[in-house]
């Protein structure tokens, strides 16, 4: 359990060190639909069919490979609690050593270091990475640089996941990945400053919040909100819903609504008062409210808010792809899926992990009885079907240059 005699590093990890890889990875490459939690709640999948595998290769991939008692594991920062739980537990349990790095800041990056490597047919010196959906996701899969997972090999996954994350657009069928973890972009509020409750995407144009609303420079989570607020649909929309959606935000700056385009420094610029009202990560006003102890309400709104996801997923050179599998399958066991969203605070994709939190706060006392009860309780972590039901999915770009283009438009809102 955490220490009550200082604060737990989970709940200061949002103020301390930026997230902008992962927001990074949104910008610059776009994200396909998070289907799987929206197919759960009724709202048909709409992303285009993506590249599968051909019958037998599975069993072209995984014949012969055997445990090799090791395993290089690339992840981003701040993913897990730095004393490394789960991964004693799993090398405990599998005699497996890990290698466990924090060497993804941005996807872009990433796959631009790795390509070289994975193209030639050599190890990229990972067997494990997590990958954003976002268009690297597919140049991952459709350059062929990503191991047919065998699910039989994943019985705790299909035991214990959302099971509608078999329906995810990016990855359906989970051919390739699983999910890590989630997160969404909603609004966020100080109700000491605003009184009446927060409900819509319109409530950031409104001009009694002149000057005191914040807004998010990423354009692809700008975007997007702008196109919620024209009323669109963003998996659906084109340039000319791109151009009325720009329209739209031009509006709000122009009259002299938005305090500022922030980067991840909104938080702090609600905690200062600078704004009252602000487009928002989950993450971080739950992480903010539990550290500083403040009250922010975060909503998502009754027209929408968004979705994001960090997928494991295995190199098609991995030198253990065996142990890299074991060890997904590992962290879907329920316990470990259940600490691992005690530490990272976003959406978990093990629905029972809620009830095995309230189970160890029941056990736990003071201020770790007080913070794991937040963290089941929080609709941020544990999303119900209310919220689920209102999340859409990013802008899908197929290509790099609907990417450009997509950006050309709303570039102008943010500069100046």
């Amino acid at each position: 359990m955490f220490p009550t005699n200082k604060p737990n590093p989970s709940l200061l990890r949002g103020m301390t060190q930026s997230r902008l890889g992962r927001r990074e990875a949104l910008r610059l490459g776009g994200l396909s639909a998070m289907g799987a939690f929206l197919a759960a709640c009724g709202v048909e999948g709409k992303g285009k069919p993506q590249a599968s595998v051909a019958p037998d290769a599975v069993a072209k991939f995984w014949g012969g490979k055997t445990q090799n008692g090791k395993l290089n594991f690339a992840n981003w920062p701040l993913y897990m609690d730095p004393k490394h739980p789960e991964l004693k537990a799993f090398t405990k349990k599998t005699g497996i050593q890990v290698n466990y790095q924090e060497v993804i800041a941005e996807m872009g990056p990433w796959f631009a270091k790795v390509q070289p490597q994975l193209s030639a047919g050599q190890s990229i010196g990972y067997d494990l990475m997590v990958v954003t959906n976002s268009i690297q996701f597919g140049q991952f899969r459709d350059s062929g640089f990503l191991a047919p997972l065998d699910h039989s090999k994943l019985p705790n996954y299909a035991a214990n996941a959302a099971k509608s994350y078999a329906t995810s657009a990016y990855d359906p069928g989970n051919v390739f990945s699983i999910p890590y973890t989630s997160g969404i972009t909603g609004i966020a509020y100080d109700p000491t400053k605003i009184k009446e409750p927060i409900t819509k995407i319109a409530d950031l144009w409104n001009p009694k919040y002149k000057g005191r609303v914040g807004m998010m420079r990423d354009l692809q989570e700008l975007g997007n909100f702008g196109l919620l607020a024209a009323g669109l649909d963003p998996a659906k929309s084109d340039e000319t819903g791109w151009k009325q959606a720009a329209a739209k935000l031009k509006e709000q700056k122009d009259a002299g609504i938005v305090r500022n385009y922030y980067e991840q420094n909104y938080i702090d610029a609600l905690g200062k008062g600078e704004v009252w009202i602000t487009m928002a990560w989950s993450g971080d006003v739950f992480q903010k409210n539990v550290s500083d102890g403040t009250n922010y309400k975060f909503v998502i709104p009754e027209d929408g808010g968004t979705i994001w996801t960090d997928n494991m997923a295995i190199p098609v050179t991995a030198e253990n792809p065996v142990d890299a599998i074991m060890m997904m399958d590992f962290l879907y066991e329920l316990e470990n899926a259940t600490t691992l969203a005690e530490y990272i605070n976003y959406v978990c994709p093990v629905p029972a992990a809620q009830a095995q939190m309230k189970k160890h706060a029941a056990t736990a006392t003071g201020e770790d009885q007080a913070f794991l009860n937040a963290v089941a309780d929080s609709p941020l972590v544990f999303p119900g079907e209310a919220e689920y039901k209102r999340l859409h999915y990013y802008v899908n770009f197929d290509t790099a240059e609907e990417k450009n283009d997509f950006e050309r438009v709303f570039q102008p809102i943010v500069l100046g």
